[in-house]
């Protein structure tokens, strides 16, 4: 049995990841997140049937100590924008230094180790030809985007020091609008292909039993023509159904817009490998319906902010 240590597992995508982990029936499975409230709270009903490691992705104690006896790690721990772009020390300490802390692990205890990193398609920026873009398109991110820079150092250091590695670039992942803010702030016209969190959980799992086929490379993972959307679309959609939330009005009204979005081209590289992708964007909307008994003062209160967006889509 494969042991699988998963990095930031408490995350919209780490749940997936154990969820499809736990249901293969055949690994070992460690999380390790900082303890808080929200990740103990998530992590809580998989406690009989994982181990929780409560700790930072910083302390080498406990990441040597886990990276030696396990098989796969999977590193989804990272500061998140907007955050990551008013923070850039923060931003630094754990997205970079915490992504090398594992890698030096890996490479001085563990070298078979197998790692599976979550980078972001946010890495190339605004780009000319933004419905062609793939992996060997050229990163253009701004001076500001801390998020993307250390993501972009980080790959080259797994690069440089490993010989067992898949690098994921993440489309847009859709979580769950009542428990977390905006991933990254989009101008409303951005034309996006997005991805489920679902997908993507399955991605990184499906990558263990195909290690030798996506070994050293690095691929963009999304939905496919599927989950194409403009911003202002999905906005208004979220808006119809969960009605008015301040974490994402706040978000959207004072960060940076930063996430220039586009479509993969090469997106079906992966899939054509792996076969992650179950679900299209109708699915996820649905699955927002359940808010509309619960949640109808502040689905009243969205409605100017859907008039307004609707109207500047006409234009």
């Amino acid at each position: 049995m494969k042991k699988v240590l998963v990095t930031g597992a408490g995350g919209t995508v780490g749940l997936q990841v154990i969820r499809f982990l736990l249901s293969e029936g055949k690994y070992e499975v460690t999380a390790l997140d900082l303890k808080n409230k929200y990740v103990y709270k998530r992590l809580k009903p998989f406690r009989k049937r994982i181990n929780i490691i409560f700790g930072d992705v910083n302390d080498e104690t406990i990441v040597d100590a886990l990276v030696k006896d396990h098989d796969v790690v999977i590193h989804l721990a990272g500061v998140l924008p907007s955050l990551a772009n008013v923070r850039e020390d923060l931003c630094r300490e754990v997205d970079l230094n915490g992504t090398k802390t594992i890698v030096n692990s890996i490479r001085d205890y563990n070298p078979d180790c197998f790692l599976l990193y979550a980078s972001s398609t946010s890495v190339y920026g605004k780009q000319e030809n933004s419905k062609d873009i793939t992996v060997k398109s050229k990163s253009n991110i701004d001076d500001y985007d801390f998020y993307s820079k250390y993501k972009l150092e980080s790959e080259k250091y797994i690069k440089d020091n490993l010989k067992y590695y898949t690098i994921f670039r993440l489309a847009y992942v859709l979580g769950n609008p009542g428990r977390e803010s905006l991933i990254y702030n989009v101008p409303l016209k951005t034309e996006l292909e997005l991805l489920s969190a679902e997908d993507a959980g399955y991605a990184f799992v499906c990558a263990i039993d195909f290690m030798n086929k996506v070994n050293k490379k690095i691929f963009n993972v999304s939905g496919g023509e599927k989950f194409r959307s403009t911003y202002r679309d999905y906005l208004v959609k979220i808006f119809k159904s969960y009605g008015l939330s301040i974490r994402y009005l706040s978000t959207w009204l004072l960060a940076e817009k930063n996430y220039h979005g586009g479509y993969y081209t090469d997106g079906n590289k992966l899939d054509d490998i792996l076969h992650f992708r179950s679900k299209n964007l109708d699915v996820y909307y649905n699955s927002l319906d359940k808010y509309k008994v619960t949640r109808i003062f502040q689905r009243i209160l969205a409605w100017p902010f859907i008039l307004i967006y609707s109207r500047k889509g006409k234009k």
